[in-house]
């Protein structure tokens, strides 16, 4: 983070905040009353964090795409190590996360892009599987059972589900989406092939 400067974004364990003042081995960032209730900032865990900063224009992009606007938190049930992996199953009572978790879909935990391996059908509860690189290059490792996580919902399934919702006309009227105006047509005209 050399080049980090005032006005930048930097997520910290997957929140997105804006850089308002450098400090010789870090920096400063205001949060939101929203952004505290909705994430484990402000908690007192004497854990490191993970940071990322922004993806700039051109970067490659590998995961899924990961905002830094969580959800809302869960918490570590357990981690359990494999002979590949480490199995860790994650709990949330926060209706605004658990309706984005579907098995092989995508989540962000602590701003890292994971992979739902299996989950209960009310998004309760889920079990991703973590490489040992991803492992050891971010604060999963630190985690115990208990431990809060930030948790960030697919952002693509947020917009299908805001389209399945309402089907906006040509005159700017949003009607509620039936089954026959999701036609082909309809995905097309919506950027869907």
């Amino acid at each position: 983070m050399q080049d980090l400067a005032i006005g930048d974004s930097v997520a910290v364990d997957g929140v997105c905040l804006t850089v308002v003042e450098l400090l010789p081995q870090g920096f400063v960032a205001d949060a939101s009353p929203e952004t505290r209730d909705r994430s484990s900032l402000g908690y007192a865990e004497t854990i490191p964090v993970n940071l990322e900063t922004s993806l700039r224009v051109g970067s490659k992009l590998g995961g899924h795409f990961v905002t830094g606007h969580v959800d809302g938190t869960g918490q570590l049930q357990k981690s359990v190590q494999t002979a590949t992996s480490w199995n860790m199953t994650f709990a949330t009572n926060a209706p605004q996360v658990a309706r984005y978790i579907l098995p092989k879909g995508s989540i962000a935990v602590n701003g890292i892009s994971l992979t739902i391996a299996d989950c209960d059908p009310d998004g309760s509860w889920f079990t991703v599987a973590v490489i040992p690189h991803t492992y050891a290059e971010t604060n999963l490792h630190y985690l115990q059972p208990g431990s809060l996580v930030n948790l960030e919902g697919d952002i693509l399934g947020k917009y299908v589900e805001k389209f399945l919702r309402h089907d906006v006309h040509s005159d700017g009227v949003a009607m509620p989406l039936t089954a026959t105006s999701l036609t082909p047509a309809f995905l097309a005209e919506h950027g869907y092939m």
